[in-house]
């Protein structure tokens, strides 16, 4: 961390720092200047200095820290807070002179640590404020001394007062693109360009600043979202002994940006960096959406560090089992937040308005968001109180909404998640796709669902169809390519036997588990990735792909790297000829798709992408017969869009011979007949045509390779 000093303003050590509590009686004048307010929650700066309030019910006391620096063993200032002056129901505020941005604080929360009635305050431990937007995390920060016994002030995390109207935003707004004409970018802020062959100059590798370096990369992709991995600040400890949490899924805090993602290692210019990269994002024309995690918390469940919210009132933002005594885990992380309790549903609600507000973001992707729909007991609940609140908050009106629909308990809510704000990741779409491309039995009348739009989840209720959100592959799992290259995980890098990550891939290494020699075996992989592309990008839907796709990256069948902070997870920059060709294949992929999109705004069609499920035409081998039978691998399908005037047929073949398929007729005198746009059989150049620089097709029948897929177009509708 390029600095861990943060320096207390002069000013703040002007003042007297008699303790509040020592007051007593009734305040003069000049006292009751002390008192604060409890609105707004967090800081809030003014000329004068800092008015700090902060939630908790059940403290019996409350103490204000003021530091020099991050890694001091004890604070320069220890405000005692007066329960008569500086309490206002459940909120304990005051206001501080001469506090400006740049000064670190925390606080210590007296009450009763009796685990067996669900409390666990502990006054020994420095907590963050919850509502902080800046965090200090110094060298010599201590994840496990957070969990022993015992003060912890010289190796805890600590806050930093923010002035978040120090940054000009040169008039940037958020982009506001459709989801129809969305292509999502599933990305790791350090993983990249946290590589030494990434080309950023090495004080920016792994930063918000590395990605505006890239943004070139994306808009010669043609992606128009990136959905970035979690930037809250998370615990980069939790993770097996010697590893480093690299996903960042253990959130400190709901508002600070993550300082491991900032080139200067600053707070407050890490709120710069992040800021910059939104608005440089934008004005490629590129939207930022965040995955969340609003389901748990880093401080884990019995044993787990004391951070904050464990300090500040265990019962009131955790669902406790019903012994009261431990944590109801329904996340895989020890601890469940308690979202629909009123506190922290107003904390979840503030955090999404500060990241829009202040920060700009797009959009959300909500982690394991079932946990949203559970009461303050964990049980299920019919029209949770905060998919509502979030529905119908005027800051957030604009903001994509999409979320992870299921979580560890067991509740799996894809096409049922929330109301038609809410799109979902199609955890169906990525399993049907995958079994229909290793040739799997019963999958064809699935993926005619999968590429439609998913109309057999989504026709219910009030919800249209076309929410899903389609992906194959993303951060959980294989890579794209380890899918084709491998049958099993390997994770022995995880240090946990490789006991961790699913056994349940769906996937197939296409002859050979691993790197391979073999041309055939190679040449095989390559197709099937582009298959995949295929049948991300062109199914009804938005489209999402996965960091590296595109270039072939391998995680060498590691699908857990959740603590691979190093090249296993990096994005490499030193491509090939043949990673050059998929990023070629790719790019023109994504291209086809949005100009498909153009044409289907103006031509009555409600679900993004390529096809337009209400006017598809379903064929097999032969015209108007598919072939819905288990034993079937094959599908074939055409579409006419007036808008742009063309024909289109798509022929998909994941049986392991040639198949020939009949051909749609095209007018006779009123086209030049069928035109080859793509054929995943084919080596590069030939695997897709530029633009304009269509084949011609001759006869009536198309022979479609084993394990491939053709687009073909005519210039005119039949009878056009």
């Amino acid at each position: 961390m390029a600095n861990n000093k943060i320096i207390l303003s002069s000013h703040t050590a002007d003042f007297n720092s008699k303790s509040v509590s020592a007051l007593g009686g009734t305040p003069s004048q000049g006292e009751a200047s002390l008192r604060g307010v409890p609105v707004p929650l967090g800081v809030s700066l003014s000329l004068d200095g800092a008015n700090f309030s902060i939630f908790s019910s059940s403290a019996t006391g409350m103490t204000l820290l003021l530091f020099d620096h991050v890694d001091d063993s004890a604070s320069r200032r220890s405000i005692r807070l007066d329960a008569t002056i500086n309490r206002t129901g459940h909120y304990w505020h005051i206001f501080v002179p001469s506090v400006h941005a740049g000064q670190v604080y925390g606080f210590r929360a007296d009450g009763p640590s009796d685990p067996r009635n669900g409390q666990r305050f502990d006054s020994s431990k420095v907590l963050i404020d919850p509502y902080g937007r800046a965090l200090a995390v110094g060298k010599n920060y201590s994840r496990a001394d957070a969990c022993r016994p015992g003060d912890n002030t010289a190796t805890s995390m600590k806050s930093v007062v923010a002035d978040m109207a120090a940054f000009d935003w040169e008039g940037d707004i958020p982009l506001g693109h459709s989801f129809r004409t969305t292509i999502i970018y599933e990305m790791h802020i350090a993983g990249f360009t946290g590589h030494p062959n990434s080309g950023v100059s090495e004080t920016n590798r792994g930063t918000y600043a590395g990605v505006v370096e890239k943004i070139p990369h994306l808009q010669t992709l043609g992606v128009t979202a990136v959905e970035i991995l979690p930037v809250f600040q998370f615990d980069p400890q939790s993770a097996p002994p010697e590893l480093t949490d690299y996903w960042g899924y253990n959130p400190v805090s709901f508002f600070a940006p993550h300082l491991g993602y900032s080139s200067s290692g600053d707070p407050l210019r890490c709120l710069d960096e992040f800021r910059d990269m939104v608005k440089q994002l934008h004005r490629a024309g590129i939207e930022v959406i965040l995955d969340v995690v609003y389901n748990h918390t880093a401080e884990a469940g019995d044993g787990g560090p004391t951070f904050c919210f464990r300090g500040l009132g265990n019962s009131t933002y955790y669902i406790l089992n019903q012994e009261q005594t431990g944590y109801f885990n329904v996340t895989g992380s020890g601890n469940t937040l308690k979202t629909n309790q009123a506190v922290v549903k107003r904390m979840i609600l503030d955090s999404l308005t500060f990241w829009v507000s202040e920060m700009h973001v797009d959009g959300f992707r909500f982690d394991l968001a079932s946990v949203l729909t559970r009461d303050e007991w964990g049980q299920p609940m019919s029209d949770p109180p905060i998919l509502w609140d979030i529905d119908s908050e005027p800051a957030l009106a604009g903001t994509k909404l999409i979320a992870e629909a299921w979580d560890e308990g067991g509740l799996y809510q894809v096409g049922s998640f929330g109301h038609d704000r809410w799109n979902e990741w199609n955890g169906q779409f990525r399993d049907d796709i995958r079994s229909f491309l290793k040739g799997d039995r019963d999958t064809a009348w699935k993926l005619r669902e999968r590429i439609s739009g998913s109309y057999d989840l989504y026709r219910s209720g009030d919800r249209p169809a076309g929410q899903s959100i389609n992906f194959i592959t993303c951060h959980d799992g294989f890579t794209l390519n380890d899918l084709v290259s491998y049958d099993y995980k390997h994770n022995e890098a995880n240090k946990e036997l490789n006991k961790d990550g699913t056994n349940g891939n769906l996937s197939w290494n296409c002859g050979v588990e691993g790197a391979s020699n073999s041309i055939e075996v190679n040449r095989l992989r390559k197709q099937q990735i582009r298959n995949g592309l295929v049948l991300t990008l062109l199914s009804a839907g938005t489209p999402m792909l996965l960091m590296g796709d595109e270039i072939q990256r391998t995680q060498g069948g590691n699908n857990n790297a959740y603590c691979q902070d190093n090249i296993i997870s990096w994005l490499d920059w030193n491509w090939d000829q043949e990673q050059s060709e998929l990023l070629r294949f790719t790019r023109l992929l994504v291209r086809l798709r949005l100009d498909c999109d153009n044409g289907t705004l103006h031509d009555g069609g409600k679900v993004g992408g390529f096809v337009n499920a209400h006017k598809m035409e379903w064929h097999g081998i032969r015209l108007d017969k598919p072939d819905w039978s288990g034993q079937s691998h094959s599908l074939a399908f055409a579409w006419r869009n007036a808008a742009l005037g063309e024909f289109r047929y798509v022929a998909i073949n994941s049986f392991w011979n040639t198949l020939e398929f009949d051909l749609p007729p095209v007018a006779a005198g009123k086209s030049s007949g069928w035109l080859r746009v793509m054929d995943t059989s084919l080596g590069s150049p030939f695997d897709i045509a530029d633009p304009g620089q269509y084949v011609s097709v001759s006869g009536s029948t198309y022979i479609v390779n084993p394990r491939s897929a053709i687009l073909l177009r005519s210039d005119y509708t039949v009878g056009g």
